[in-house]
């Protein structure tokens, strides 16, 4: 099929949106590109279209597991096969998905930086029939980016797996130091392509407000803006009491953060995407992978870190390209909390290895031992274990991870898996020589299809009631079938995950990279001061958006809050300028009373009228005889 006819059969669209095509015939051209373009602007399409158009397999390379799982979800919907490799999956179901990616008819694999650490999972790729590498959140390989993920700086070796097959990178926030920084670490080739459709949201109204008394303006916001809404904050305890001031108002709105259990997150996504409940506070966690196009406002009641990560949230408002705002509220408070986590971001050498020496401990591990280990992973319980502060051991934990010493993962719900290894003729000796079982393995063939040649997703709860077990009884029994090797049995987790990727060293011989947390600091100051500079400066909000990206020539949006105002302002002294010819060419021809005066006049408000009028009178330029006034 052309690639007109992949878009029209699997996404029912008749034309490509602005540079797609582009993008696309350039990928198909066999040449490295990179693609810059705005949260919410089809960057999916851009590697999905191609590679539907080709033969062969599509590696997505994504650090963002719930964007990965929903993308997969939606291929599958459109009859496209498509899985996903990230942490948390067993070796023997990763083994399974690369064999049919391999002898398979899948058309794409998407799979989280760290996986591609392995060499078991690269020399498997060596052996796929590969049309293209996507990288999406490209800028995640560049120190000078928002997100710098240290995983990411491995990716250039996918080029020896498969030296002729292109690389299309993709980002939605990317500075031309980052976009530069990009293509060299990702190794492109000469005459490679770079694609930039402007970051610019002309539906999207940014309005910045200092205000004391927060609630009361998003409020207003809430009222005076129909449609669903998000409004972001800092922590978990501020999403539950925001939320629940809003219930008290009337207003219907659920709450979301990473420490709600896996079952109620998706609920609650689920309830506001199909607008069961219109309005969800929530923290940074929510937003990524989800693509609602009608939200109409997003609100910020925090500062967020950089102007980067406030583009991105901001922008998932207004996707269906109507009218949206993006308002940010602040006050003082706020402005010395931003300066106070920068200093929370920029731990020291021995406060990084008191956080690594800590690890050990925590996981009872011996010097010398633990590389390549996986476990489940409370960054707040370990904290709290060891008095640490949070945002400072986050940090302490992503410099550990650039010094690949750790991988962390993101938390993502993952339910129990399952596979049968045993052929049917040994299950069923099994089944006669424990009877005990045989009722629930029955009732596993029945439930589930598929079992013997792939991984299922299965639930313990249902196979308890019709097995008439106790849920217990069901995990028991599977991890003893499981050790017996009948089967392959993952137990549900919604935990993020840390990787030991190296023994474990003592504290005192733990080395750091003393220039990168100088430059690391550096960066996290000029993010800190252009989100500043972003709220205190007049100025078109837009325009200082796109400057941040490199965009200098932007005109003026018309539509924020510094726009209207500039606009209100220019109307208000034209109307004065109005009302002062007008009072001056009536009184030039006759006395009259200042009631009478008023009554004339036909230019601007009653109240506005006043204003001028006093105006002339106190600058001399209006004259009084007795109760009445002349020129």
């Amino acid at each position: 099929m052309t690639i007109h006819q992949v878009l029209k059969q699997y996404w029912g669209y008749d034309a490509f949106r602005p540079l797609q095509e582009d993008i696309i015939q350039s990928v198909l051209d066999g040449q490295d590109t990179l693609a810059l373009m705005p949260t919410g602007g089809g960057k999916s399409i851009c590697f999905q279209v191609p590679t539907m158009a080709k033969e062969g397999i599509c590696v997505v390379i994504s650090p963002l597991i719930a964007l990965m799982k929903d993308q997969v979800e939606n291929l599958k919907a459109k009859g496209i096969n498509a899985v996903a490799i990230f942490s948390g999956m067993g070796k023997r179901e990763i083994d399974i998905l690369l064999d049919n990616c391999i002898y398979g008819q899948i058309k794409f694999l998407y799979i989280s930086p760290e996986r591609l650490l392995s060499p078991l999972v690269r020399e498997r790729i060596r052996h796929m029939k590969v049309n293209l590498f996507a990288i999406d959140e490209a800028h995640c390989i560049s120190q000078w980016g928002y997100d710098f993920r240290p995983p990411y700086l491995h990716l250039a070796s996918l080029r020896e797996l498969h030296p002729q097959v292109p690389i299309l990178a993709l980002t939605a926030t990317a500075t031309d130091r980052v976009a530069l920084d990009i293509t060299t670490k990702l190794d492109f080739r000469e005459g490679f392509q770079i694609f930039r459709k402007s970051f610019e949201r002309s539906n999207l109204s940014y309005v910045v407000a200092h205000e004391e008394y927060k609630f009361r303006r998003l409020l207003k916001v809430i009222k005076s803006v129909k449609g669903s809404g998000i409004i972001y904050v800092r922590n978990r305890r501020e999403t539950q009491e925001v939320a629940r001031q809003l219930s008290l108002q009337g207003i219907s709105a659920s709450f979301y953060h990473a420490g709600l259990n896996a079952e109620e997150r998706t609920k609650r996504q689920d309830d506001w995407k199909n607008g069961k409940v219109p309005l969800i506070v929530a923290t940074n966690a929510f937003g990524m992978g989800i693509d609602k196009p009608d939200v109409r406002y997003v609100v910020h009641l925090d500062l967020p870190d950089s102007l980067e990560a406030y583009y991105q949230e901001a922008g998932r408002g207004g996707r269906d390209e109507k009218k949206a705002y993006a308002v940010l509220l602040y006050n003082d408070a706020d402005i010395e909390q931003l300066n106070k986590n920068l200093e929370q971001n920029s731990p020291s050498v021995k406060e990084i290895q008191q956080v690594y020496h800590y690890l050990g401990n925590y996981f009872q591990l011996a010097y010398g031992a633990g590389e390549g280990l996986v476990y489940d992973f409370d960054l707040g319980d370990f904290c709290k274990r060891y008095q640490l502060e949070v945002l400072k051991t986050l940090s302490a934990l992503k410099i550990l991870e650039r010094e690949e010493h750790i991988a962390l993962s993101e938390s993502v719900y993952l339910p129990s898996r399952l596979k049968i290894l045993a052929d049917t003729e040994t299950l069923y000796k099994f089944q006669i020589a424990q009877p005990s079982y045989d009722g629930l393995i029955k009732t596993l063939l029945r439930s589930y299809g598929g079992l013997f040649e792939q991984f299922v997703a299965i639930k313990e709860s249902e196979l308890s009631k019709r097995a008439n077990l106790s849920t217990n009884e069901v995990r028991r029994m599977l991890e003893k079938m499981q050790e017996l090797s009948l089967l392959s049995y993952s137990a549900q987790t919604d935990q993020p995950q840390l990787q030991f990727l190296r023994a474990r060293l003592d504290r005192d011989h733990l080395a750091i990279d003393h220039q990168y947390l100088r430059e690391r600091q550096g960066i996290h100051r000029h993010q800190v001061g252009a989100v500043i500079e972003y709220v205190q400066s007049q100025n078109c909000r837009s325009k200082q958006l796109l400057a941040n990206f490199d965009e200098f020539n932007a005109k003026n949006c018309g539509i924020c809050d510094y726009c209207i105002s500039q606009k209100k302002s220019s109307q208000n002294d034209q109307i004065e300028a109005k009302i002062n010819e007008e009072i001056e060419s009536i009184l030039k021809s006759e006395k009259l009373r200042l009631e009478t005066l008023i009554h004339k006049l036909k230019f601007g408000s009653e109240a506005q009228q006043l204003k001028q009028f006093r105006y002339l009178l106190d600058a001399g330029l209006i004259h009084q005889d007795g109760d009445e006034f002349y020129i």
